[in-house]
Formats: structure tokens, sequence, C-alpha cells
């Protein structure tokens, strides 16, 4: 195959993957039109090419990395591009996206005629000189996709339909955001009852490691805090509007999006998250340095 990619969007996740694709020989397109200073930089920085339609319908591969709330509109203007065209790219949704959404997305590629792939990415944007975080693939046309692995990118065959990759995401998500999302509700709510010693405390003692991924999920949520509110709403529907937990999950989206507007407003609940977390190592000044979960463990998600 040629080596051309292209990747929409050019935010964190996308960025730096297309930096690993670059630094092994791929030409890397993207869509530049009306972005961002602050973006432009980014995709230049990573050794992107700003391409028009027609050239990124052209490439071998499309990987759509997007919030999870873009997903769809993005596919419905791919399957405009491809359509007309005899050389059909293989399109990677690699977003944080239900079962039924991936399945809708897999209809409208479909309807194109172009191959589709699920994709679930697991980890931090990979860094120079760091590992890959995992895209794990399934789907019809997932073997079409193994090639990224010569590129530097983490590429991992879940057995299954469309579908079972974005279960796989859905379901490591809920759980590593989900405990993410009950720390700093707890942790908000204990500080301004007067307890956030006590909790510390606490935790140290009987939790060690709860204690250990808050001191580091804490600070790291508040600027993605944002992004993660359509994915727990997507986690919600992945549950089904029957299941008990599915509310917990929307919950979640409603307290991941005060925190977003904390963060851009007065920042009061922001301050308590970082002051506990901070809290941490003043406590215990000569304690042993705490092992943090691994990138993996504290998933930053899709952009």
């Amino acid at each position: 195959m040629s080596k051309t990619i292209a990747i929409l969007a050019p935010g964190a996740m996308g960025a730096a993957v297309a930096r690993r694709l670059t630094e092994n020989g791929v030409r890397v397109l993207t869509s530049l039109k009306g972005r961002s200073e602050a973006t432009l930089k980014r995709a230049a920085d990573a050794g992107m090419v700003g391409a028009d339609d027609d050239a990124i319908a052209e490439a071998d591969i499309i990987l759509s990395i997007v919030p999870p709330g873009e997903a769809v509109a993005l596919a419905e203007r791919l399957s405009a591009l491809i359509a007309p065209r005899g050389k059909k790219p293989v399109v990677v949704d690699c977003n944080a996206v239900n079962v039924d959404t991936v399945q809708r997305i897999a209809t409208i590629i479909g309807s194109a005629q172009a191959p589709f792939v699920d994709g679930g990415i697991i980890g931090f944007p990979p860094q120079p000189g760091g590992k890959s975080p995992a895209f794990y693939m399934s789907g019809e046309h997932a073997s079409d996709v193994v090639v990224l692995k010569e590129f530097g990118l983490d590429v991992r065959i879940v057995a299954g339909p469309v579908g079972a990759a974005s279960a796989l995401k859905m379901s490591y998500a809920g759980i590593v955001k989900g405990l993410a999302g009950i720390g700093s509700a707890m942790v908000v709510a204990a500080t301004k009852a007067g307890a956030a010693d006590a909790l510390r405390d606490e935790l140290a003692l009987s939790q060690p490691a709860v204690l250990a991924r808050l001191e580091v999920a804490l600070p790291d949520m508040l600027p993605k805090a944002y992004r993660w509110v359509a994915e727990m709403r997507e986690i919600s529907g992945f549950l089904g509007p029957d299941h008990p937990a599915s509310q917990i999950y929307e919950g979640f989206a409603r307290w991941f999006e005060h925190l977003a507007d904390d963060v851009k407003g007065e920042a009061v609940d922001a301050a308590l998250l970082k002051a506990f977390a901070a809290g941490i190592a003043q406590k215990n000044p000569d304690r042993q340095p705490i092992i943090h979960a691994s990138p993996a463990e504290i998933e930053s998600g899709n952009p």
C-alpha cells in the first residue's frame, strides 16, 4: 500500500498519532480549513499535511479521531466524499462511541461502499520515544489495518463484528473514568463538609492504591472533563435505557459538565480537587514515591 493516511482531526490524540506515523515514514493528511492557530501549529509540529477533501478521500486509510459527539457527522461527510470514487479508503472510527452509534456509523460508511473498521483507543496520546496507546480493532475489515503496526501503532484485533472494539472501549472507560467521577465527587463533598484530611488519612491507611490513583487522576481530569461529557452519555447508551446503571453514567455526564464549566469559570471545585491531590504528598513528605497507575490505567480517552 502507499503510505498515505488521513487523520481527522488534528486534536491532541490525532496529532500525536500523526507524529508517530510520520516518524515512521507515513504521509499524514488532515483537514485544516477553518481551524485555529493553535490547531494549525499542532498539526505542523506533528508533520501533518493540510489537504482538501478530494485528497483526503484518496488516502489509503482514514482514521476518525474526534470527540464522540462529532463522530456521526464526520462519517456522513466522509461518506459523501467517498461515494463517487472507484478506489475506496478503509475508514476506521476510533472514537469513544457505543455499539449502537458505531453500527450506525458503519451503515453510513457502508452506503459509500467503503470498508469500515470499528476502533477503540485505550491509553495516552503517544509521546516521542514512548509507547503507543492500544488501538483495538474489530469487524470484517480489521485485518486491513494491521499494517499500521509497521508504522509504530499498537494495533490489537478484537475477535468479533463491528461493535466489539467499541464495547471494549465503553466498558474500560466506564470503569476508569467512572472511578475518576466517583472519586472527584466524593472528594469535593468531603472537602466542603470539612472532612478532606480525614478522608485522605483513611484512604492512606485502608485504600493506598485508590489514593495513588486520585493523586494523579484528579488534576489530570480537569482539563479533559468537557470531553468526557459526551463519552459518559455514550456509555449510558451502551448499557441501554432499561439498565439500572445507565443513569449512573448520565449522572457522571452532568458532573463532568459541571466541572468543565467550573474550570472555565471561578474554578471553585477544581481548586478543591487540586488541593486534595496536592495534600497527599504534603501529608506524607517522607513516604516512598507512589507508583502511579500506567497511562493505560488512567486512560485519557479520545480527543
